[in-house]
This record gives C-alpha cells, sequence and structure tokens, in this order.
C-alpha cells in the first residue's frame, strides 16, 4: 500500500497503530480530539497535589506480551518494573491475615501443594474449581460455570476477576475470565509476575511513543474532532473535522481508534458494546511506611488494591458504579480510614484525589461481548481499534495494544 492511513485517536490503541505503520514505512496521519495523548491511559499534573498521578491505576503481567513488545519498541522497558519472581501480597481486613500468593514459574501448578504459597484455608482440591472457566461454553457467565462462594473465591477468584473484567464476576463473561486464565495463572507464575509503571503510565507508554512518531515524522494533530465519515460505495471517502475536510485517496485506509460510542455515532448500524462499568481511583500524597509491598489486593473492604509509590498512595476499586454519585470528599475519607489502618500511617487525611471513571470499561458480561465488533468493516479501506473490540480478552491495556496491532496490519494489507 503507498497511500495514507489516516488513525483516529491517540489513545494506546491508536498509538500502537501508528507505531507499528509507521515503523514499517507507512505514511500515517494521527489525530486527536483532545489536547493530549492517552486516552484512559494518561498522566498528569494535578494541581491540588502538586503531583503528576495516573488517571487510573493499571497492573501489568509479565505474559502481556504485546504490552511490553510496544514498551520495547519506544525504548521504555525499563519503566515497567515488579518482582523477579510472580509474588501478589494480601490482606484480609477482616481477621487481618496476611499472605502472599506465590505461583511457581512453570505451568505444573505445584505451588498448589505447598501451603505458604497458597491462600490460607485453602486446600489443592479447591483451584480445581476454576477448571471449567478454560472451556466455558460462549455466552456462559461465570456464575454458571464455577462455584463463586467460598475462602477461595472470596480470597482470589473474586477480587482477581473482578479487577480484570470490572464487572461482577457472577455476571460476567466465563469466556473472558478464561482468557484471562489461560494468559496468566494457567501459563504459569513465570507470565504472572506483577508490573508497574514506576514513574507513571505517560513516561512509560505515552510520551516515549509520542516521541518515537515524531522521529518517523508523524506529530498528532490535536484538538481534531471527527465530525463525520463519508462514504463512497464500500470506501470510506472523506473524514470531516469541521473545519477541515480531508478526501481519502484510493490508496488510503483509516483505522478508528476511538470510544464505542464515537464510532457508533460515526459508522452508521455498527453494533458495539453500550453498556459500561466505572472504576474509581484515589490517591494520597503521602510517602508509604517503609516495607510496604508495591502491590497489596485488600479483601473484605472498599479499597481493592493499594499501589504504592515513592511520593504517594493509590487506591483502586472496580466495578465502582454503586460509588459515582457519592460526594469525593467523604469517598476519600472513608478510603483513607481503611489505608491508614493497614499501613500504620496516621489517621489525618492527607492532601488528596479521586477520580472517577463513569465508563472506564464496556461491562464484561456475555451480551456485550457479543456486540464486540471486528477490527475489519464492512468498508474495505475502514478499520476499528480499541480495547472494546473482539480482541479476545477484557478491556485492558494488553487488549487496546493488541487491537492496535491488528488495525494496522489490515491497514497494511488493504487492497484497494
Amino acid at each position: 500500500m503507498t497511500g495514507t492511513v489516516h488513525i483516529v485517536g491517540a489513545g494506546l490503541a491508536g498509538l500502537a497503530c501508528a507505531l507499528r505503520l509507521a515503523g514499517d514505512g507507512r505514511r500515517v496521519t494521527l489525530y486527536e480530539a483532545a489536547r493530549m495523548a492517552g486516552g484512559r491511559c494518561r498522566s498528569y499534573h494535578d494541581p491540588s497535589l502538586d503531583l503528576v498521578i495516573d488517571n487510573g491505576n493499571h497492573l501489568l503481567l509479565s505474559g502481556n506480551h504485546a504490552a511490553l513488545d510496544y514498551a520495547r519498541r519506544i525504548g521504555a522497558a525499563g519503566e515497567l518494573v515488579g518482582p523477579k519472581e510472580c509474588v501478589f501480597d494480601f490482606l484480609d481486613t477482616r481477621t487481618g491475615e496476611r499472605w502472599r500468593l506465590r505461583p511457581n514459574a512453570s505451568r505444573l501448578p505445584w505451588w498448589i501443594f505447598v501451603a505458604d504459597r497458597r491462600v490460607p484455608g485453602s486446600s489443592p482440591r479447591d483451584y480445581l474449581g476454576a477448571l471449567p472457566l478454560l472451556r466455558a461454553r460462549s455466552g456462559a457467565t461465570i456464575g454458571e460455570t464455577m462455584n463463586c462462594s467460598g475462602p477461595l473465591y472470596e480470597r482470589l477468584w473474586g477480587p482477581v476477576l473482578l479487577s480484570a473484567l470490572n464487572t461482577e464476576p457472577r455476571q460476567s463473561s466465563a469466556e473472558l475470565a478464561g482468557a484471562v486464565l489461560r494468559e496468566s495463572l494457567a501459563a504459569g507464575g513465570a507470565a504472572c509476575r506483577p508490573l508497574v509503571a514506576r514513574r507513571g503510565l505517560g513516561a512509560a507508554f505515552i510520551e516515549p511513543a509520542l516521541a518515537t512518531l515524531a522521529a518517523a515524522g508523524v506529530a498528532p494533530r490535536f484538538a481534531a474532532r471527527l465530525r463525520a465519515v463519508e462514504f463512497a460505495g464500500e470506501r470510506a471517502a472523506a473524514l470531516d473535522f469541521g473545519e477541515e475536510r480531508v478526501a481519502l485517496g484510493r490508496e488510503d485506509a483509516v483505522a478508528l481508534a476511538v470510544p464505542p460510542w464515537t464510532a457508533q455515532e460515526l459508522l452508521p448500524g455498527l453494533v458495539a458494546p453500550d453498556e459500561f462499568r466505572g472504576i474509581v481511583n484515589a490517591h494520597f500524597k503521602i510517602a508509604p511506611p517503609p516495607g510496604q509491598p508495591a502491590l497489596l489486593g485488600m479483601i473484605g473492604s472498599l479499597t481493592e488494591w493499594l499501589f504504592a509509590f515513592e511520593d504517594r498512595l493509590s487506591v483502586t476499586i472496580s466495578g465502582a458504579d454503586r460509588l459515582m454519585d457519592e460526594p469525593r470528599e467523604s469517598l476519600a475519607a472513608r478510603i483513607w480510614a481503611e489505608v491508614a489502618a493497614v499501613t500504620g500511617l496516621p489517621g489525618e487525611l492527607p492532601p488528596w484525589q479521586i477520580v472517577k471513571e463513569k465508563r472506564a470499561t464496556f461491562a464484561a458480561t456475555p451480551t456485550q461481548q457479543r456486540r464486540r465488533p471486528d477490527a475489519a468493516t464492512r468498508w474495505r479501506n475502514l478499520f476499528l481499534a480499541g480495547d472494546w473490540t473482539a480482541t479476545g480478552l477484557p478491556a485492558t491495556i494488553e487488549g487496546a495494544i493488541r487491537s492496535g496491532d491488528r488495525a494496522a496490519a489490515l491497514a497494511a494489507d488493504r487492497r484497494a
């Protein structure tokens, strides 16, 4: 293909698409409606904290091959840090019991036979309860596929699946849960090492990507909101940005890396996810105490995951629709009371920020899973990218990057 690929959206999916194409010497034009890149995966300076924080806390795993390849290609692999072995710290806030989940590196899960490597109160046989997820039928929920009760579910499967799917697990797609397990615990501890962006998402995924694109001659056009796509038969013929109309040549292609609601407005007849779930993130400007784990799973509390950075403590609460209308002040106080109790820090509320994402991800239910479209569309030169497309994974960083890679491959192989 000798034409230009017009990529609309500079979130992770759009950036991944642009990097693939530009790296292969393709001509790329990148548009973004906002005044900054990154979408839901971004860092910004928060004036109330006088800190650079992420709009949301994101955990990656060592088995997220697309995300790690992306980081390597932009020279940011060193920004993702974590333990040398698979280790997850947990605390049951109801009993005060702490433990470390330590799966062994190989696929043969001998760790479940070692008491201090598995969840307290669980037996090796208990872990077999998740096996049906690996062969779940399409359209089934987790609640229909496995037993969603008991200590192991409360202390492991429930919290892990809620964070991965951002939807109440019992109502969630067993197919998506199986995909998560196949690429994590079922692949062995070598695929499960937790990784976090040590200096934030911007330094790990966005700023070096923009620098890499700039070196290839690609500069995003910010504040460029696509108003309409004009069609001519089986092709997209023009992009209407309001004050600018971009006519598409016969060799040109379009990759739409926009949210699903925007894609549905632009593309007639597009079926896409239309039900979403929220996430709440809380940031507290206070240094973590000595010995605080970089990531702590908290069971039986409002707080679900506690991240420790050098200059702050951050909390993530998934499936948080119930919290969207709660005043930010009371929410911060509730969360900090839990964090102070488990860290031993003073109970006085430090400087804080609450970030609510009402439509953080699509609802990972079987109904919404069926609504996810393929990257290819009925228009021969128009393709979709985004974690809401049919990536085979929930709405994650890994899924977003895979979607961008796939859209790039389709655009590069297209024949006008």
